[in-house]
C-alpha cells in the first residue's frame, strides 16, 4: 500500500503517517518523489484497512500495490531508478553504460591491460571474475582474494569502477571491500540468503536472471535486495535455456521493454553469456541497445583463444572497439548515448 501525500504536505504529517503504520504492526517508509512524497507500508498489508488512515492530514490518495514484487514495481515508484556509480557513470538514465572485461581475472598484467584497453574504447565499468562458479568442478575457479586485489589495482590505474561476482554469504564482506558493484550470478538468482546479505552490504547489486526464470521471478528476487533497504539494484538479462543447441542460451530481448513497463529498476543485457558465441556478441549488443537496455555486459580478453574461462564467447579489444562504435550509432538513433569514461586516474 502507498499513501500518496499532497504537494504541500509537511514533514510532521509524513511522520504522523509513519507512526500510525508502525502502531499497526508494519514498517512505514517515506519515499520522496520529484513532485510529491509517498509513504509505503512494508509487510503483508493485504488485511490492512485503508480507513485506518482517514483521520490523518496530508494524504491525497491511497494506492494498493497489486504486484507481488512491491518495491520493484512501477506502482511503487513511477520514475526510473537512476544509480550513480563511482567515477561518474549512472545507470538508468539517458546514458547506456558498458561494462567490459574478462570472464575471469587470470593475472595482474591481463586484468590491467584489459582495463586500459576497454577504457580507451569507451567502457565505463570494468568487469572481471575473482570467484568463478563453473559447471564442472575441474574448471578454473578463479583466483579469489588475489583476483580482487588485481581488480582494485586496475581500478586505481584506470578509474573504472569494478563489478565482480559474489558466490556465497561468507564472501560478501570480502568482495564488498574491493568491488563497487556486487554481481549475483544466474545460478544464485534465487539464493535468498545471499540476496538478503548483498542487500545489507551497502553496494549496488547487479542481479542476473536465472537460466529458467520468468521476469516475475527475477523481479521477486530483486525484491529480496530491496526489502533490506538497498534501492540500488540493476537487473541483467543474460539469456535463458531454449531447445535449440545452436546457441548456448536464448537472449530474451523482449525482457528489456517488459521490465521497463513493469519496474522502475534499470536493466542491462549480457550478450556474451546470452549467446555463448563470439561472432554473435556484436549483433546482439546492437539489438539490446535498440531494445532499450540501460547497459551492456561484455566479455573482453587480450587473447580470447587463451582465456581460462568462456573464451569461446569472449571478444578481442579490437572487436570491442568496433562494438562500441556501432552501439554509439544505435544509441544516437533512439535518443540515448553511450556513457563515456571520466578522465584518466593515475
Amino acid at each position: 500500500m502507498l499513501l500518496v501525500m499532497e504537494r504541500g504536505a509537511t514533514p510532521e504529517e509524513v511522520q504522523a503517517i509513519v507512526r500510525r503504520i508502525e502502531e499497526l504492526g508494519f514498517e512505514g517508509r517515506a519515499l520522496a518523489g520529484r513532485q510529491r512524497t509517498a509513504v509505503a507500508v512494508l509487510g503483508n498489508d493485504e488485511s490492512l484497512d485503508a480507513a485506518r488512515f482517514s483521520d490523518l492530514a496530508g494524504i491525497k490518495e491511497i494506492v494498493p500495490v497489486t504486484e507481488p514484487y512491491r518495491q520493484a514495481s512501477r506502482e511503487w515508484q513511477a520514475e526510473n531508478t537512476v544509480i550513480q556509480l563511482p567515477g561518474g557513470p549512472s545507470i538508468g538514465g539517458d546514458e547506456v553504460v558498458v561494462m567490459a572485461g574478462p570472464c575471469a581475472v587470470e593475472s595482474e598484467r591481463q586484468i590491467v591491460e584489459t582495463a586500459r584497453r576497454v577504457r580507451d574504447a569507451g567502457a565505463t565499468v570494468l568487469r572481471g571474475g575473482a570467484f568463478k562458479p563453473r559447471s564442472s568442478p575441474y574448471s578454473f575457479q578463479g583466483l579469489g582474494k588475489q583476483g580482487l586485489e588485481w581488480l582494485a589495482q586496475a581500478r586505481e590505474e584506470t578509474g573504472l569502477p569494478v563489478v565482480t561476482e559474489v558466490m556465497d554469504t561468507e564472501s560478501v564482506e570480502l568482495v564488498a571491500r574491493y568491488a563497487d558493484i556486487l554481481q549475483v550470478g544466474a545460478r544464485n538468482m534465487q539464493n535468498f540468503s545471499l540476496l538478503r546479505r548483498v542487500g545489507q552490504a551497502g553496494k549496488p547489486v547487479l542481479l542476473k536472471r536465472g537460466y529458467a526464470a520468468t521476469v516475475t521471478e527475477l523481479l521477486l528476487a530483486a525484491e529480496y535486495v530491496l526489502a533490506e533497504g538497498n534501492e540500488r539494484v540493476i537487473l541483467c538479462e543474460r539469456g535463458v535455456r531454449g531447445f535449440d543447441s545452436a546457441t548456448r542460451f536464448v537472449l530474451d530481448l523482449t525482457a528489456i521493454p517488459l521490465v521497463h513497463r513493469l519496474s522502475h529498476l534499470p536493466i542491462v543485457a549480457d550478450p556474451s553469456h546470452g549467446t555463448g558465441i563470439r561472432g554473435k556478441v556484436l549483433p546482439m549488443a546492437r539489438a539490446a541497445v535498440a531494445a532499450g537496455a540501460d547497459g551492456l555486459l561484455i566479455e573482453v580478453h587480450p587473447a580470447p583463444e587463451q582465456a581460462l574461462s568462456d573464451g569461446v564467447q569472449t571478444i578481442s579489444p579490437e572487436e570491442f572497439g568496433e562494438l562500441m562504435r556501432q552501439c554509439r550509432g544505435i544509441a544516437d538513433v533512439i535518443g540515448r548515448r553511450i556513457a563515456e569514461p571520466a578522465g584518466v586516474v593515475g
